[in-house]
């Protein structure tokens, strides 16, 4: 089969440990990644479907695992299902509780959960760990507790604080979630620098001075081998789910590997770091809470640069041809205000690696785990899941056209 196929499509679909096994030595990355990656085809071995859950079934499953924690009984009222978080299942629910000072207290909390099979295939460990890592910096929800392994629940989850906001304007809200969101001038105004600025917090962040965060290699300034092993979990993904044989996804991956460029400063990466992925209120013009943290990664800050202006989250402003990144500004005007609020360079080597990647990235995501996810039964939200599929193409396109601009 040559270094393009490693497995076919039956073993894709039903996995042996040999097989398992030989793709985790081909492509290595991260321990908790390879965790994460590993339990995902245990599970399509044991031909495990998606079996929804009850609500009541949450509520029981949430309430053992937060009195575990506490060491004492506590009380969940009006569960309801969120919306929301494309690929994942939410509860919302009110919990009355102690904490561990005393403080009686009450609190509206979110169970964020794994589905048998996911868009995106994440560690809620590391989620719990990096929303610790920016608490009191970034806007972001406060995690409260992980249920790693599913111990408790019929899958990994997170229980975090619920946030106040809208992912959308009211005037735009038929589109799926950041996929060419339009906020208009005014609020796109007042949105904008705070968009910029916080990016910027994050990426100067002093991830020397974290504690916590056991569950990411930490990398060093000067090598590259935190992004190559970011590289091989995509490659890992691509083996392991896709449907169908593209070879230039062979060609980029061995391009993203030979050109994987040193780190000149570590920051703490979100890695969907655009519109739909923030909180708001409207009448305030403030970006309330900044979500979904599972793709974080300690890294380079040109991955969120990039990921920001992918033409999947972009569209025209008013003159019709300025294309506003994350519907917030143009490329440029973008990366001069992001040097100015952080005080590090925008280089443009690493914003052409980082464009190819994400796009790379984005293919995998759509054509790969996402219709893999629909094929296995895995996922509790088939329509939308299959409609992600479909936009695999252009942004397989999109990648074919900007690398060949990148290597004439």
């Amino acid at each position: 089969m040559g270094e393009y196929e490693i497995i076919n499509e039956g073993q894709r679909q039903r996995p042996s440990d040999a097989i398992i096994a030989q793709i985790r030595d081909r492509y290595p990355t991260e321990p908790e990644i390879d965790r994460v990656l590993t339990s995902k085809m245990k599970r399509r071995q044991a031909g495990k479907c998606f079996e929804a859950a009850t609500l009541n079934q949450l509520v029981e499953g949430t309430s053992n695992l937060i009195s575990d924690r506490l060491g004492r009984p506590v009380k969940i009222s009006n569960a309801k299902w969120l919306s929301g978080g494309a690929s994942k299942i939410q509860m919302k629910f009110e919990l009355d509780w102690t904490e561990p000072n005393g403080e009686e207290r009450t609190d509206v909390l979110v169970l964020r959960m794994e589905p048998a099979a996911s868009v995106t295939e994440s560690s809620r460990t590391r989620e719990f760990e990096v929303i610790h890592a920016v608490n009191g910096i970034i806007p972001a929800p406060r995690a409260f507790w992980v249920d790693p392994d599913g111990s408790f629940l019929p899958y990994p989850a997170m229980v975090y604080a619920f946030a106040s906001g809208s992912a959308k304007p009211s005037y735009d809200a038929g589109k799926v979630s950041g996929l060419g969101q339009n906020y208009g001038p005014k609020l796109r105004a007042q949105l904008a620098p705070q968009f910029v600025g916080l990016l910027a917090k994050l990426h100067t962040i002093d991830v020397a001075r974290i504690d916590g965060m056991e569950h990411f290699d930490r990398p060093t300034v000067g090598s590259n081998q935190s992004i190559i092993r970011q590289v091989n979990s995509m490659r890992r993904i691509w083996e392991e789910d896709r449907i169908e044989e593209e070879p230039i996804m062979e060609i980029i991956y061995r391009w993203l590997i030979a050109n994987a460029p040193p780190l000149d400063h570590v920051s703490i990466v979100h890695g969907d770091y655009r519109s739909g992925n923030f909180l708001f209120d409207e009448e305030q013009g403030k970006i309330t809470a900044w979500l979904d943290w599972e793709g974080a990664s300690l890294g380079d800050r040109h991955q969120d640069l990039t990921y920001a202006i992918m033409p999947s989250f972009a569209h025209l402003a008013e003159d019709e041809t300025t294309l506003l990144g994350s519907g917030m500004m143009a490329e440029n005007d973008l990366y001069v205000a992001y040097e100015k609020a952080s005080g590090l360079t925008v280089d443009p080597v690493r914003i052409a690696y980082f464009n190819i990647y994400n796009r790379y990235l984005i293919a995998i995501l759509t054509l790969a785990a996402s219709a893999r996810a629909s094929r296995s039964r895995g996922t509790h939200q088939d329509v939308l899941v299959n409609y992600v599929v479909g936009l695999g193409y252009p942004a397989l396109a999109d990648l074919r056209d900007y690398y060949l601009g990148v290597v004439k």
